[in-house]
């Protein structure tokens, strides 16, 4: 018995009762059919159809256009040098993804998770209904879960699903409720320890015609590595290749032989650069990281992967465990990029045909913003920002120009430095919980601070709307007693192990904390230990310090498990509090912040 389909359903929406009892199920879920949609019919159809598949990941509710340098693609030029584009917006997500689909008679697009979470103020304050209304409208027809979908724990991440006003703060606009998403969201990988079933559909079946595409949708395995204890409560992660690869052969089972994986874990590029050709010298030559082995293990019977997760840009074709081409695809993030894929299928076998000839390579598309806005979102933004503005547009502070933060590819981001003198500054009391440094995870700083004003606040105001973008997740500080051997373990944790080892997740640190990071070295070697200092002392491996860091932090996320060995923990408090009592406190108009010099880590190259 099929699962009830997500889309169409807005007068039906599903209870959670009812919910748990579809997912139970385990069962496929078939998308409605659009009125109209039969193909051709008669005896000239053709034997294969090009189905366009547009694709795109990581969407973090970011609604209006990305400010400063995290807002721009990087660009190659034919003489190799590289072009910063501005881009993203759902103003033009909408348009780009409207456009590309003119011509073409059979289009899915679908998406490889965090679609919300991790969301600038315009979509975070509201729990991030207004990016589920925004791709509803869009046409998403199916996305796996990500990381950030259980930031708030898996009955919201429902409620998302399935709608209903929020169970404390209510329903944000008079007179409606919340219907939920259109589009089916897919967790194959995710089921509740107690009931041991799928926590949301584990696939989804797309139909137009006689046409049948098959998806499974899994976030990474180690998702509880980085999402708080409490929003992964009661659920089990397993593992993307044998979870992708037992629906496969469930959905074979069911007569659908075109399949695609949505999987929210990805791969490293060896250049920036979104039009970068990851297979040259050969077929995914040019990416490394936790993709590759997900994609030579995934069985042959899945056509494609659209991947995510790492926020970079690919095309790849890397070959499937019988040796055949297969496409693995990532369009960034927060709606810079979007992918246009041909999937060419056969009607007699009803699979995908799978050659460098018959199926041309992906394109990474920018969604630039030189194309005009599409109206329906222009008017979702304006009536979201104005139940927003009463909160949103109150000034913090002031900066002198823009501080780099999200969009730094540098270990140690100006943006980083003032959020940890921020979380010092406010900690070190005695009464505060005494701390003596602070230590800001990367994932968590998600802008950049720009001087260009996002609206009538004038250039180099901080509003209350743009701090909140910077620090969204609202994580309450800890103040811990920790040794100096477990902060030169935390250190070598930023460069060593599985989770960090080959992606290093470099830790932002308060003015007084200094160390050499050597990068010609391998491991926890980077990590200089006679460098690290305390106000120019040498850290003492027998001594207890006392440091601040938020409670993802402390609960030893990002790889980072020494740090869940503290003592002593106070809780202070919100890491968004301390940042804009920092910026309140230390900046006006004729003396605003300047950036940070980000001189704390040494780093050889």
């Amino acid at each position: 018995m099929p699962a009830t389909p997500q889309r169409h359903r807005r007068t039906r929406r599903l209870t959670l009762a009812a919910l748990a009892v579809t997912a139970g199920a385990g069962a496929m879920v078939v998308a409605a059919l659009p009125a109209g949609a039969a193909s051709g019919g008669g005896a000239a159809k053709s034997r294969t159809v090009d189905v366009q598949m547009l694709s795109f990941n990581d969407f973090h509710g970011t609604l209006e256009p990305p400010q400063g340098s995290s807002g721009t693609v990087t660009e190659r030029q034919a003489d190799g040098t590289t072009k910063a584009i501005p881009a993203g917006g759902v103003e033009y997500l909408a348009t780009s993804l409207r456009e590309a689909r003119k011509g073409h008679e059979y289009s899915v697009t679908a998406a490889a998770g965090d679609m919300i979470g991790g969301s600038p103020m315009l979509s975070g304050l509201f729990h991030d209904e207004p990016s589920i209304e925004a791709l509803n409208k869009i046409g998403l027809d199916v996305s796996s879960v990500g990381n950030h979908e259980f930031d708030e724990g898996k009955t919201e991440l429902r409620r998302m699903g399935y709608g209903g006003c929020h169970p404390v703060e209510g329903c944000f606009e008079y007179g409606k409720d919340f219907t939920g998403a259109e589009f089916q969201y897919l967790a194959a990988n995710v089921t509740d320890e107690k009931t041991k079933r799928p926590l949301m559909s584990p696939t989804f079946i797309w139909k137009k015609g006689d046409v049948k595409i098959g998806f499974i949708g899994v976030t990474l395995e180690g998702t509880p590595d980085v999402v708080t204890a409490e929003g992964v409560k009661g659920l089990k992660f397993g593992d993307e290749v044998e979870t992708i690869n037992k629906y496969a052969a469930e959905l074979n089972k069911q007569g659908v032989k075109s399949i695609v994986a949505l999987i929210h874990e990805g791969g490293l590029p060896a250049n920036g650069a979104y039009n970068y050709d990851c297979d040259v010298p050969g077929a995914g030559a040019g990416i490394s990281g936790a993709i590759v082995d997900i994609a030579k293990n995934v069985d042959s019977k899945v056509d494609a992967l659209v991947t995510g997760h790492t926020h970079q840009a690919y095309a790849c074709n890397i070959p499937d465990p019988a040796g055949n081409p297969r496409t693995v695809t990532s369009a960034a993030s927060i709606g810079r990029l979007f992918t246009d894929t041909t999937l060419t299928y056969d009607r007699q076998t009803k699979d995908i045909v799978r050659t460098p000839v018959t199926s041309p390579k992906p394109v990474n598309k920018v969604v630039g913003r030189e194309q005009p806005k599409a109206p329906d979102m222009t008017e979702l933004i304006d009536r979201w920002k104005a139940l927003a503005a009463p909160i949103a547009n109150r000034p913090q502070g002031f900066i002198s120009a823009d501080i780099p933060g999200r969009g730094s590819e540098a270990p140690e981001k100006p943006l980083g430095d003032l959020i940890a003198d921020a979380q010092l500054e406010a900690l070190a009391p005695a009464d505060k919980g005494g701390a003596q440094l602070a230590v800001m995870n990367p994932g968590g700083i998600r802008s950049d601070l720009a001087y260009k004003a996002s609206g009538d606040e004038g250039d180099g105001v901080v509003t209350y709307g743009e701090s909140f973008t910077v620090q969204p997740f609202t994580n309450m500080m800890n103040i811990v007693d920790l040794t100096g051997a477990q902060l030169i373990t935390a250190l070598q944790q930023q460069v060593s192990g599985p989770v960090n080892g080959p992606n290093p997740k470099i830790l932002q640190v308060s003015k007084g904390f200094t160390y050499t990071l050597d990068m010609t070295k391998a491991g926890a070697d980077r990590i200089v230990v006679d460098s690290v200092k305390l106000n120019g002392v040498p850290l003492e491996s027998a001594k207890t310090y006392r440091v601040a860091m938020n409670e993802f932090l402390a609960g030893g996320g990002d790889g980072f498990t020494v740090l869940k060995e503290h003592k002593n923990k106070l809780v202070g408090a919100s890491d968004l509090d301390c940042f804009n009592a920092y910026l309140t406190k230390n900046s006006s108009a004729a003396a605003p912040i300047a950036p940070p010099a980000a001189n704390r880590i040494t780093v050889i190259k």
